[in-house]
């Protein structure tokens, strides 16, 4: 029998040329297992890149003035068509409260296009904008609204008190037409003042804090684009509403979320658009908070101030969360045992 010799050194004698374990292949950092505070989440998912928030601002601001035009056009048909006068902007006239819901709407429209910028590219879960928890937390919104009720209710009578222009009517508008009023405003102003929240309390405040790690410096851009906003009234009634947004702005990072910010201008929008409801041509006006005299903006921003201490207070309280959760680490490959060896 012949037997047939082999070499041995022609065999591998060194480590197997297997690999022992996947390879680890990972396109992002991992996300940050600590939590965060509402103005730095776009840092807590690992995803976070220098151009998201400038290129989600842009498309932001793009599709909503495309929107403004689409409803414009819409808005323009349909006058036209119920044969509504012109106004001397271009726009149709469909009557004091047709142009209150128009303009509401008009501004309720931001609100899905942040949370959609959200999504993408800011690549984030669309609650991120609301909370820490990712959610709209409804009981500390209910308790923010209580707070808010006696603050803005002696702001609504102080307006009242305070002289005020003599062609102003004041006249009162009727029951019916009051009610109707009140209907379409109750529908429309939390729409209308979310949607202001969420773009400079969410969207901006989060853009700038993905970059800042001081709630001061986060808050800051928002608050004056937000008083800008406005329009150019009086030195004093911008410096109501730069109060107005730097308040929201720290109540926003402190509580960690939106609700305080909403509660208290859908309190403030409900009870001034309620006021201007109540008399004949009320909602005609086209002054805003902008264009307030010193005392009115004086009372503004006292009863901001007062709306914060109470909700602080009731924070300290309800401690309502304030940081997201941590993330969790990645889970780890299992170690590979390589082929079993045979005798």
């Amino acid at each position: 029998m012949m037997l047939i010799m082999t070499n041995p050194s022609s065999y591998p004698t060194g480590p197997t040329p297997y690999p022992t374990a996947p390879t680890p292949y990972r396109t992002v950092p991992p996300p940050d297992p600590t939590g965060h505070p509402y103005h730095r989440l776009d840092r807590a998912t690992g995803r976070h890149r220098w151009w998201r928030a400038w290129v989600g601002t842009l498309l932001l601001a793009v599709t909503y003035f495309v929107l403004i035009l689409v409803l414009f056009g819409v808005t323009h048909g349909l006058g036209t068509a119920l044969g509504a006068p012109e106004l001397p902007d271009g726009g149709v006239d469909l009557g004091p409260l047709g142009n209150t819901a128009m303009e509401l709407v008009s501004l309720a429209i931001a609100l899905p296009l942040v949370l959609l910028a959200t999504l993408w590219p800011a690549r984030r879960r669309a609650g991120t904008v609301t909370s820490v928890t990712g959610r709209l937390r409804t009981g500390w919104l209910g308790r923010c609204l209580l707070a808010g009720l006696l603050p803005l209710l002696l702001l609504t009578v102080t307006a009242f008190l305070l002289p005020g222009d003599s062609g102003e009517s004041d006249t009162w508008v009727g029951w019916r037409s009051f009610l109707a009023a009140l209907a379409v405003l109750a529908v429309l102003v939390p729409l209308q003042a979310a949607a202001e929240e969420y773009v400079f309390r969410g969207w901006l405040t989060q853009a700038v804090g993905a970059f800042v790690r001081s709630p001061w410096f986060a808050v800051l851009p928002q608050a004056v684009l937000f008083a800008a906003a406005h329009g150019w009234g009086t030195r004093w009634g911008f410096l109501g509403l730069l109060v107005n947004g730097l308040v929201a702005g720290l109540l926003t990072i402190r509580t960690g979320g939106l609700e305080a910010a909403i509660a208290l201008h859908v309190l403030n929008n409900l009870l001034a658009f309620g006021a201007s409801a109540a008399v004949v041509d009320g909602l005609s006006s086209d002054e805003t908070a902008a264009d307030a005299p010193w005392p009115l903006a004086l009372a503004a921003i006292a009863t901001d101030l007062l709306y914060a201490a109470i909700v602080l207070w009731l924070a300290r309280r309800h401690k309502p969360q304030r940081l997201s959760a941590p993330a969790m680490p990645p889970t780890p490959y299992p170690e590979y045992p390589g082929p079993a060896r045979t005798a």
